[in-house]
């Protein structure tokens, strides 16, 4: 099985996966992976996360090339894609979507604490707000190039979200993270329960010494 093959399939248990969970539906969302070098494979426009057959996958790079499209096109939301590719060369999986709780707080100004639990912690921990552009344009490509390198999570304001990690796996789990924070951030409000914060000081030790997880790198 060629690295691409191995790609494809993970896309497609990853799109299931997202519908499985909530984290997707109908045809909105798009999801992508790093294949080789400036090369990656991006769903097709106006699939479906839930049931993406081999040919709903196209492979590009970063100066635009398609390759094997077999007269489809990529996502219409390719610029934010490749923006994240060609900013954060050690990233391998970029996930679009929607989720119910995570888009309400993108439709916000609510914010979002990261210092709640072990998984906050580490998968929040920047999180940084997109301004409104029309989906699919160089606008909003450009509006995440220039928060790419602040944050791996994403709120696209009025829109949804994108996030992306190292693999499809951690991209995967820090959607899901994300999605119930924010759910607990929404009921919580609702109901009147306070959520008591992790110190701050004790979120720096656990993000720099419990080895959970390899530290992460921001620019100051």
């Amino acid at each position: 099985m060629t690295k691409a093959d191995a790609v494809r399939k993970e896309l497609q248990h990853t799109g299931k996966y997202m519908m499985q969970y909530g984290l997707a539906w109908g045809n909105a969302g798009n999801i992508s992976a790093r294949t080789e070098g400036d090369r990656y494979m991006i769903t097709a426009s106006g699939t479906f996360l839930g049931e993406l057959a081999d040919d709903d996958l196209i492979e590009c790079d970063l100066a635009g090339g398609v390759y094997g499209a077999a007269g489809k096109k990529p996502s219409k939301e390719t610029p934010m894609h490749r923006a994240v590719y060609d900013n954060r060369p050690e990233i391998g999986a970029v996930l679009h979507a929607s989720p119910f709780y995570s888009t309400l707080v993108a439709c916000s100004d609510i914010e979002l604490p990261s210092n709640w639990f072990v998984e906050t912690m580490y998968y929040l921990e920047r999180v940084e707000r997109v301004p409104y552009y029309h989906p699919g344009t160089e606008a909003l490509g450009e509006g995440v190039r220039e928060k790419a390198k602040k944050a791996n999570i994403l709120l696209l304001e009025n829109h949804g979200v994108l996030v992306y990690d190292t693999t499809i796996r951690e991209a995967r789990m820090a959607l899901q993270t994300l999605e119930m924070a924010c759910r607990m951030l929404v009921e919580s409000k609702a109901s009147g329960i306070g959520i008591r914060p992790i110190a701050r000081d004790v979120e720096r030790g656990f993000l720099e010494g419990a080895g959970y997880k390899p530290r992460r790198e921001w620019p100051e």
